[in-house]
């Protein structure tokens, strides 16, 4: 069977609510270990196995396949702040369609291994990947990432090119290069500033960044994962892995190769996202220019040949959420055009 799209993006449903601000005790909200053992993924859950980096470390990952297969898989990559299981209402439009999904958390992420020491990479992310896919006897995607998944997904497309069928980016971080004009923040200092995430705090970031200010309860789901790991013993962990993969994010451009894609792309962008790492340290001036995604989303359309740009307007970093009926027509009729 051939896999048609690999997606990287962030998470969606999840096993339990947690309350708005003030509704109730922290006492009682839901604590997740370091691999989310008592947090309910959508579908059945599965693991792979990896040797790397002189440890053996486990990958999960979902499975979902269709009862009308089309004979073609998608590939669903997540962001930074999530797992597989925010995937879940795309999984379901794209299995309703024919498609196999496959959908990994990445090593440091959802319920895979949190590893103690791990060179963090996009190359060692996307190799593990790799070898997923191989395990499962998939031969060819088209790839699609969401978020920091949109980073992934592209290094995925650079270094299979012959194994990726299709390239889809839905508001993706890296179109630029954030090591200009923004201090240098080391992995201690941001294992500083991981341990200090509250659910409140996580829940503020997201209102802020990804909604406009607006908050919805059908977001609480989104950051029950992050928001039960802070209450939990095993979170320093869990920050010490967030700290090591934000430090990928920075120093591991890849908007520079953009014009090295060779596979057909897609950009799915929400013109209102405003997302920018490193923005929140560095000087006014620069931070005011950063995160641009009316224009950062023409530039790397431009950058990178045979590419499609689909704006959608009022909609922020999370256009799955937000405008979930647009952004799955795009996809599928971009993947249907193969």
């Amino acid at each position: 069977m051939k896999i048609i799209a690999v997606v990287l993006c962030l998470a969606f449903s999840a096993c339990v609510s947690v309350p708005a601000p003030g509704a109730g005790s922290t006492s009682a909200q839901p604590a997740y270990d370091a691999e989310l053992t008592n947090f309910s993924y959508p579908f059945p859950v599965s693991f792979h196995e990896l040797t790397t980096q002189r440890q053996t470390l486990r990958m999960a990952y979902l499975d979902v396949r269709p009862a009308s297969p089309n004979g073609r898989t998608v590939l669903l990559l997540h962001g930074k702040n999530f797992g597989a299981y925010y995937w879940e209402p795309t999984i379901r439009a794209l299995t309703d369609r024919g498609y196999r999904v496959i959908a990994p958390d990445q090593i440091g992420f959802g319920k895979s291994s949190k590893p103690a020491a791990y060179q963090f990479s996009f190359h060692t992310l996307a190799a593990n990947t790799k070898s997923l896919l191989a395990g499962l006897g998939i031969d060819r995607a088209a790839v699609v990432g969401h978020s920091m998944g949109g980073m992934l997904a592209t290094r995925f497309a650079l270094l299979y090119p012959d194994f990726s069928e299709q390239l889809v980016l839905v508001n993706p971080i890296g179109l630029e290069d954030y090591r200009v004009g923004v201090p240098y923040r080391t992995v201690d200092e941001a294992y500083a500033a991981e341990l200090k995430s509250t659910p409140d705090s996580i829940r503020a970031y997201q209102q802020r960044s990804y909604y406009a200010g607006e908050w919805k309860p059908e977001y609480e789901e989104l950051i029950d994962a992050a928001a039960g790991w802070t209450r939990h013993p095993d979170y320093p962990r869990v920050a010490w892995n967030a700290a090591l993969t934000a430090d990928m994010i920075v120093t591991q451009p890849v908007v520079h190769e953009f014009p090295q894609v060779k596979v057909p792309t897609l950009l799915i962008i929400g013109l209102r996202d405003r997302t920018a790492v490193g923005s929140a340290w560095a000087p006014p001036a620069v931070a005011a220019a950063m995160g641009d995604y009316t224009r950062l989303g023409k530039s790397a359309a431009a950058a990178i040949p045979n590419a499609r740009l689909v704006e959608i307007s009022g909609v922020g970093h999370m256009p799955q959420v937000e405008a979930f009926d647009q952004y799955i027509e795009a996809m599928t009729a971009f993947l249907g055009a193969r």
